[in-house]
């Protein structure tokens, strides 16, 4: 980490955590925040991913630039691709504020935005006119005042799919009352059939991934799973943020919300493994929750992910945690004599016809 940016982050962690975000999204727009540029890159590092090419796996997930105001940067901060949004088909302000924590002994936050975003068409402008570069997607979500949430994703695909690389079905955030209700196999099959129909009628074929949450039981994985392979899902995120709070010594342990960062790492790659047996390695996955290392990239990987996202641990490492983490990732994959490929779901007990994590 450069002085610079160890500058800034102690500033930024000065301040109210919301103003923080924003005031960070306003510097990268403006061209404030000193970035790498090109990605971290290799033979080793590339990797196919739902179709789209990645120069390496280390994202951004989504929920930071939720209003795509600052893409360009974004895509050469050394990320191999980022996840924009939550968008819903109209705009809305989300949540009562306070909603964002810093659980700084912790290394985590706990956010309850409630999907705040300008709206699906005006998300779609922006990223409309984005450089060429690295793969850059959208997460999408329903209105919360909505009569038909299921409709809200097929209406966000019509309005901004064509503008993606990829798609991302957030049935998981909990800071939408009764959203996770759609993680249930019925309901999900029935959304995700609406989802499918609206990007067979765009111009050209966009991927769609779903996200799913942490706090699914074994029944209820396997259920997603089934649900994934018979809607022909690209790719799977494990996962968002979680309600639980074990083992939190912050004073914000408390807030509502979702719960991200480093008390996350154990439980969402928990997940990610039985995920990868339950689709016997069939569905590309992508590991999210509580990376804060090339270690634990490592780790992701090995548990079945196929490419990896960042988020929580950005706030206190910076953007530059990316490229080290990368950096390490390429290093060490030389080292070691392996590929990514063959590294994707190599823990033990992981293979198809496994039966215990």
């Amino acid at each position: 980490m450069s002085i610079i940016e160890k500058i800034g982050l102690n500033a930024l962690l000065r301040l109210d955590p919301e103003q923080a975000h924003d005031l960070s999204i306003r510097a990268l727009a403006l061209g404030l925040v000193p970035l790498p540029g090109a990605p971290v890159t290799s033979d080793r590092l590339r990797v196919a991913l739902a179709g789209l090419s990645l120069p390496n796996p280390v994202g951004l997930a989504a929920g930071y630039d939720k209003n795509a105001r600052a893409v360009p940067a974004l895509m050469h901060a050394g990320f191999g691709f980022i996840e924009l949004g939550a968008a819903t088909p109209r705009p809305q302000p989300g949540n009562p504020k306070p909603r964002l924590f810093r659980l700084r002994e912790n290394q985590a936050i706990i956010n309850r935005f409630g999907f705040n975003n300008d709206g699906a068409s005006a998300i779609a402008a922006r990223l409309s006119e984005r450089p060429s570069g690295i793969p850059v997607g959208l997460n999408i979500g329903a209105n919360k005042d909505s009569t038909d949430r299921a409709a809200d994703f097929a209406e966000v695909t019509r309005i901004a799919g064509s503008a993606a690389d990829f798609l991302t079905v957030n049935v998981s955030s909990p800071n939408t009352e009764k959203l996770r209700d759609l993680q249930g196999a019925e309901a999900l099959a029935a959304l995700l059939d609406g989802v499918m129909e609206a990007r067979d009628a765009l111009p050209r074929r966009v991927p769609v991934f779903i996200k799913i949450a942490p706090d699914l039981d074994n029944a209820a994985l396997s259920d997603i799973a089934a649900v994934a392979r018979n809607a022909q899902i690209d790719a799977i995120i494990a996962t968002n943020t979680t309600l639980s709070r074990d083992n939190l010594t912050s004073r914000w342990k408390t807030e509502a919300g979702g719960l991200s960062g480093a008390p996350l790492f154990e439980r969402s790659t928990e997940i990610l493994g039985r995920l990868y047996r339950e689709t016997g390695g069939k569905i590309p996955l992508i590991g999210v929750g509580g990376i804060g290392s090339a270690q634990q990239a490592w780790d992701k990987l090995r548990a079945g992910a196929t490419a990896i996202q960042l988020y929580s641990a950005l706030i206190y490492q910076g953007f530059s945690l990316a490229s080290r983490i990368a950096e390490e990732l390429d290093d060490r994959l030389s080292r070691e004599k392996i590929t990514l490929p063959e590294l994707t779901g190599s823990a033990p007990g992981l293979g198809p016809d496994s039966t215990a994590w």
